[in-house]
């Protein structure tokens, strides 16, 4: 159904689960590496791999990052909480159970405020808790890497017990039109907040950060939820907001036809921007939770809360007040930064040398441009704000110029090596030798008199159809600057 149409006949209600993979040095019960990647299966032991005799034990670093994402989403923290067991099969859980955290979560009752083109809206946070990673299924053979079609599964352990935090929102109400973009921006913004904290990478392409996206429509003005459907693992900003954006569309279709929702889960698909049907969705009973026997409770003493409350990175809402201040952005300038999902990178790059309105330009420019094309989140580009930060060093300091610095990123995103590196292996360096301008010069006078007779004749501004034809002529390499004195020079 066209999305106006889904506007005027429903109102949809948003619940946004995002898992948050910890990068702590260690797995949450045992003292196997977190690392991602690596030879399949090495880095496992008898406690991740669920064998007989086994006793688990809680990473105490889990738990600090656990209370420092609550505290920072202004969650009340548990004085006492405790794990228990999830229980489900699936071939990646070696344990045929997850250790969870029910109904005694670590973190509860917080909010997150987000700005979606000068409104805000307040995303509730019902519960952050703390829980460990499923292995990984490699299906072989097929043309979808699915098991449909597959040949044979292979599973890897080495991702079973990993440390996450799972973030879970109260349903998100009034959105209305905007409801894709609220999704969008609140996870948006909460990858920031995590980058800020130091608790994860947040990498959503590795999988650090992977929204589960939550939908139902109800009648316009009932005020009555539907049933909704779960999109899991939904790994990008952009993919949060069309996976919102199409079950919005699918949801109508099959209610204005007559038709009812089936609670499931549903996997999503870049490729082509629908969602599928995975399984139908259980119910809490269903996994049959009950308290972890082999973990203690964990009881977190008032004086250690108070004290990673002081270790709180600054609040998103006031940082964004203060960053736009400081570097002299409009209202548009700022919104339109948020709203690329480029806040962190343009101050990531600033860190690293750059001047505010050099660092949005080519995050808003050239690499939203090159994403777009891409159709990733610009903060999966293979470019990082250091690269952004030295190619604009090599424009201020002359070395390249603006058209030369796009050839320069490029280069880079093509996997070509650093700037520099690039600048190099390309010969883009401008040329800025007296000898090679002039030349260039005088033969830009000779194939255009009648241009230099107006120079000549005291008509400076004709001096920039010269420059064209020098920097024709040097492939874009000259130094402008040095050209425009040069061609007065010969004709005064």
């Amino acid at each position: 159904m066209p999305f106006d149409e889904v506007l005027a006949a429903y109102d949809p209600a948003l619940g946004l689960e995002v898992h948050v993979e910890l990068n702590t040095a260690s797995k949450m019960f045992c003292g196997c590496p977190a690392v991602f990647g690596g030879e399949p299966n090495a880095g496992t032991c008898p406690t991740c791999l669920g064998l007989p005799g086994a006793m688990p034990v809680v990473n105490g670093k889990a738990v600090e990052s656990a209370i420092r994402i609550g505290l920072a989403l202004n969650c009340d923290i548990a004085e006492w909480c405790r794990f228990a067991r999830k229980n489900y099969f699936y071939p990646d859980m070696p344990k045929n159970f997850q250790t969870s955290q029910y109904d005694e979560p670590i973190c509860f009752d917080g909010y997150m405020d987000v700005d979606v083109d000068g409104e805000t809206f307040r995303v509730e946070i019902e519960r952050a808790h703390m829980e460990e990673d499923t292995g990984k299924s490699l299906h072989v053979g097929g043309a979808t890497g699915r098991i449909h079609g597959a040949d044979y599964s292979l599973v890897d352990y080495n991702r079973a017990g990993i440390p996450l935090i799972e973030i879970v929102t109260r349903p998100i109400l009034g959105a209305g039109e905007k409801a894709p973009e609220v999704a969008k921006a609140y996870v948006s913004q909460l990858r920031e907040l995590i980058v800020a904290l130091g608790v994860s990478e947040a990498r959503m392409d590795q999988g650090n950060l992977r929204a589960d996206v939550n939908l139902s429509l109800s009648p316009k003005g009932s005020g009555v939820l539907g049933t909704r459907t779960e999109t899991k693992n939904v790994n990008s900003f952009r993919s949060v907001e069309r996976a919102v954006r199409f079950e919005m569309q699918r949801h109508a279709a099959i209610l204005s036809s007559g038709g009812s929702i089936l609670q499931e889960t549903r996997h999503w698909h870049e490729d082509t921007g629908i969602t599928t049907s995975g399984r139908e969705k259980s119910d809490a009973e269903d996994y049959r939770y009950f308290p972890e026997p082999d973990l203690v409770p964990v009881a977190p003493s008032r004086a250690w809360v108070d004290e990673l409350r002081g270790t709180l990175p600054e609040n998103p809402t006031v940082q964004r007040a203060r960053l736009q201040a400081e570097w002299g952005f409009s209202d548009m300038e700022m919104r339109d930064t948020l709203g690329a999902g480029a806040l962190g990178l343009v101050i990531e790059t600033i860190a690293e040398g750059a001047a505010p309105q050099a660092a949005r330009k080519w995050w808003l420019g050239e690499l939203a441009r090159r994403s777009n094309e891409d159709g990733v989140d610009l903060v999966d580009l293979p470019i990082t704000p250091a690269d952004v930060a030295r190619i604009q060093a090599l424009v201020d300091d002359k070395t390249v110029n603006d058209k030369l610095a796009r050839q320069v990123f490029e280069g880079v995103l093509a996997g070509e090596g650093t700037p520099d590196e690039v600048v190099a292996a390309r010969g883009l360096a401008v040329v800025s030798d007296d000898g090679a301008l002039g030349a260039a010069v005088d033969n830009a006078i000779a194939a255009n008199p009648d241009v230099a007779d107006k120079i000549r004749d005291g008509k400076v501004a004709a001096a920039g159809a010269l420059i064209g034809a020098v920097m024709k002529e040097m492939r874009g390499q000259a130094d402008a600057g040095r050209v425009r004195e040069l061609i007065l020079e010969k004709l005064s």
